[in-house]
């Protein structure tokens, strides 16, 4: 690990962890576990096709060289595979090859790897380690922190899910060099929400970059990616279980997911759905008086200056059917996370339906 490493901690009343932001730490990795796991434990990669060829020698031969036993695993890419199954299968390849109860899993590769993985270990044996090593932006500033852990129903995203914190978070901004470039656009709407709900710096200075400077610019996007963990461990270490403020998270999300369900989780990646539900969300807040029109219209043009987003086909009325069973929605009363300036957001369950109509028929228009 090298001396610019970034440290932050995610305080828990119990197991607390850091999470590590260096680039090149990924062939630091097994040096790093030695220190937090016992040399008799053994380790189990969870990884996906793409991720492996890229990154998973490199990985492999790190935790060798420090005395590590590791066995990688594969499970198969992409969102639509975010299923009870793919945990079942996962954990009858741990059975076979003789996973016990003080195995060490590690997940390595986006937000979808890194939910299965982290509901692998919550589950496998009542509870095994976690290991987090995200490769996309949206897993580094978002996913791996904070301990969710979820697959998703026909119904609606992560409606099956765990509170299942790692032993360590780590980051290597140096794997992003590889992501498809729609791919790391996605990851930065989520460092933009973390902008518009508590960072009014980390908003403007992504309001006035290019995707092209950042993916050229190491140390501008190790400040992003800091400045995102941070905000989240500061959450999640006051809320951890998302009873109050976590829930501020989730600017974007209400929307961004029944697009996803809406869609069969084919057309929108993560981020993109959640770009389309934060501006959805900043237009809905103006509808109801919370949010000026200027600064809904600064939040919209940010978003969209980053690049084209899928566009939206989904009939308001039916995004609203999806919201009422969304995990997000209690006593019948969808609750909204809407903006009232950059930097501030408000927990809101009173939103008429009308509204958010209103607000769907607008990203569709936009797009």
């Amino acid at each position: 690990m090298s001396q610019a490493a970034i440290q932050i901690r995610v305080n828990l009343p119990q197991n607390s962890y850091n999470a590590i932001i260096s680039s090149g730490l990924l062939p630091k990795t097994g040096e790093y576990l030695r220190a937090l796991v016992e040399s008799d434990r053994r380790v189990f990669v969870v990884t996906v096709p793409p991720v492996r060829r890229k990154w998973g020698k490199k990985l492999m031969t790190s935790l060798n060289a420090a005395g590590l036993s590791a066995e990688l695993i594969e499970m198969p890419d992409g969102e639509r595979q975010k299923k009870l199954a793919t945990v079942e299968v996962l954990a009858e390849k741990l059975i076979a090859l003789g996973a016990e109860r003080n195995a060490v899993i590690i997940a390595l590769g986006g937000g979808v790897v890194g939910d299965v993985a982290g509901m692998l270990a919550s589950i496998y044996m009542r509870g095994v380690s976690l290991v987090q090593i995200p490769t996309t932006i949206l897993a580094q500033v978002d996913a791996s922190i904070g301990g969710k852990t979820g697959v998703n129903l026909r119904a609606g995203k992560n409606l099956l899910g765990t509170f299942h914190h790692p032993l360590a978070v780590l980051i290597d901004p140096g794997v992003l060099a590889t992501l498809p470039e729609r791919e790391f656009r996605a990851g930065l709407y989520e460092s933009l929400k973390c902008g518009v709900i508590g960072n009014p710096e980390l908003f403007h200075r992504l309001e006035k970059s290019k995707v092209k400077q950042l993916r050229e610019d190491t140390a501008e996007l190790e400040w992003v990616i800091a400045e995102s963990v941070k905000l989240k461990a500061e959450v999640v270490s006051t809320d951890e279980r998302e009873s109050g403020l976590r829930r501020v998270l989730n600017f974007g999300h209400t929307i961004g997911h029944a697009l996803e369900a809406e869609s069969g989780y084919r057309r929108f990646l993560h981020g993109e759905a959640v770009a389309w539900g934060m501006i959805a969300a900043a237009n809905i807040s103006a509808a109801v008086g919370r949010l000026d029109t200027e600064t809904t219209n600064q939040i919209t043009k940010s978003i969209l200056s980053f690049g084209s987003l899928p566009r939206v086909t989904a009939d308001g009325r039916k995004i609203l059917r999806l919201l009422q069973s969304d995990k997000k929605t209690a006593d019948g009363k969808v609750h909204f996370i809407l903006p009232t300036k950059i930097g501030h957001v408000e927990i809101v369950n009173d939103v008429p339906d009308k509204i958010v109509v209103e607000a769907i028929g607008t990203i569709r228009n936009l797009s």
